[in-house]
This record gives structure tokens, C-alpha cells and sequence, in this order.
């Protein structure tokens, strides 16, 4: 299996497609796996080489039991080792959420080697993580099964794949990989790549990425009708067409 190292760190990654790269990073409770699952990968990969991370702490990447570990700064180098490793000297980036809060600390931490940026359900300004790690602290003291029961009865159904990664979930490391998120806005009018942000009109960080787009020189802002936070990216159908037609602009 394909692994770059960070300072001892081992991430997770998966290759697929030819073309430019296209780095795919996804949220909490998640793995790359989804982004198969949802049909994205099938959706983006012609004419593209998708590059699937595993965040630390999640997946298949190591999960080491320390909040610096979390820190904005080495989550960015993961990233620029995964590329190292994969011999890409610079990608556009897809991220999601988390990996939406990841990807405006790449546009700080690591602009030079990145081409563009899709944001999606995110904004870089500071943000209490604690309803999160209330979630996950069920999971770490009453066991992955109450956290299962837990998401079914809050959110819904779990397809039977998903429902067997979270019985292997690391409670503990993605609890301190959810920690308080400083603020990353400082940048923004400096990024000099194009950006898309996308977000669900329902979301409540709807009007903050609205905000963030507004300071991003260029930048485009897509709201999309009646979703919520989490049923965004389970749309596909609405998302993909957005990122097409953003990256042909991007090659153009």
C-alpha cells in the first residue's frame, strides 16, 4: 500500500487516472473511501490524476495520540509529502469540510504547490470544534457501536461499508484531531490562484465561506439550494457539474 511520511508519520494515499493532478481531501468521520463511494472518483477521474489522502488520523494513515500532532502545519506537510511522494510538483486541491479547512492552511502554509482551490462546506476563520469532539467522546467511552447508534439516529442511515469503518475508528486521535481551529483569514487577499467555494444554502457556516470568497481575489462563490451541512457533498449530481466546469476554466 502507497504510504508518504511526515516526521514519522505515515499517510495513506491512492493514485488513480492520468492528466493533471487533482489532490481529493476528505472530512471528519470520513476516509478516502468515500469519495469512491459517492461516485466521485468515477465522476472526476478521466482526463485527471485524482490523488486520494487518508488524513492522519483517519483511514489508513497513522493516528498518533497528540493534539500538535494536529496542528494546522503538519497537516499541510502531509499533504506536500503525499505529493513528494507521488512526484507531483503541484496540484489543484478538492477538499470537503475538514479537508476544505485544510485546504485554506495549504493556501497559507504552502501556496507554490497548488494550482487552484475547491472549498467546499468550509471557511478559514476561527471555530469551536465541540460538538464534534462530544460526538466522538461517546465513541471513545462507550464504544463504536454507541457512535454508530448515535450517527443513525442524528443523521441517518449508514451504507454497510461505512458502518464497518467506523467500527475500526480511532476515537481517541480523530477527538484531538477535532480540536478549537485558530484563524487562517489573514491570507486570503494574498492567494493568487483561482478558488471555488461551494457551499449548502442550509449550512451554517453558509454566510463565513461567503465572507472568505468575497475576500479571495477572483474568487467564485456557489451556493447550493435547500442542503444542509452533511447532504452537500452526498450530492454529486449538483457538486461534480460546479467543479467541471471550474477546472476547464483552471486549464483554460
Amino acid at each position: 500500500m502507497p504510504y508518504a511520511t511526515n516526521g514519522g508519520v505515515r499517510i495513506y494515499y491512492e493514485v488513480e487516472g492520468a492528466g493533471p493532478a487533482l489532490v481529493l481531501h476528505h472530512w471528519t468521520f470520513s476516509s478516502l473511501d468515500e469519495w469512491r463511494e459517492l461516485g466521485y472518483v468515477d465522476a472526476l477521474a478521466p482526463g485527471r490524476r485524482l490523488v486520494l489522502i487518508d488524513s492522519r488520523g483517519h483511514g489508513k494513515s497513522d493516528a498518533p495520540h497528540d493534539e500538535a500532532a494536529y496542528r494546522p502545519e503538519p497537516r499541510v506537510a502531509d499533504v506536500v509529502a503525499v505529493l513528494d511522494a507521488a512526484s507531483i510538483d503541484r496540484a489543484a486541491f478538492f477538499g470537503f469540510s475538514m479537508g476544505g479547512w485544510i485546504g485554506f492552511a495549504c493556501a497559507k502554509h504552502a501556496p507554490e504547490r497548488f494550482s487552484a482551490f475547491i472549498l467546499g462546506g468550509q471557511h478559514p476563520y476561527a471555530q469551536k470544534m465541540d460538538g464534534a469532539r462530544e460526538w466522538l467522546h461517546v465513541g471513545e467511552e462507550e464504544g463504536a457501536q454507541a457512535f454508530i447508534d448515535l450517527w443513525e439516529r442524528e443523521v441517518g442511515p449508514l451504507s454497510p461499508a461505512k458502518r464497518e469503518r467506523m467500527r475500526s475508528y480511532d476515537f481517541t486521535a480523530m477527538r484531538m484531531a477535532a480540536q478549537d481551529r485558530e484563524s487562517l483569514e489573514s491570507m486570503l487577499p494574498w492567494i493568487r490562484v483561482p478558488c471555488l467555494l461551494f457551499v449548502g444554502a442550509r449550512d451554517e457556516v453558509h454566510a463565513r465561506a461567503q465572507r472568505a470568497a468575497a475576500a479571495i481575489p477572483g474568487a467564485q462563490f456557489v451556493p447550493l439550494d435547500d442542503l444542509d451541512h452533511g447532504e452537500t457533498i452526498t450530492r454529486p449530481d449538483l457538486v461534480v457539474p460546479i467543479v467541471r466546469r471550474f477546472l476547464r476554466e483552471v486549464n483554460a
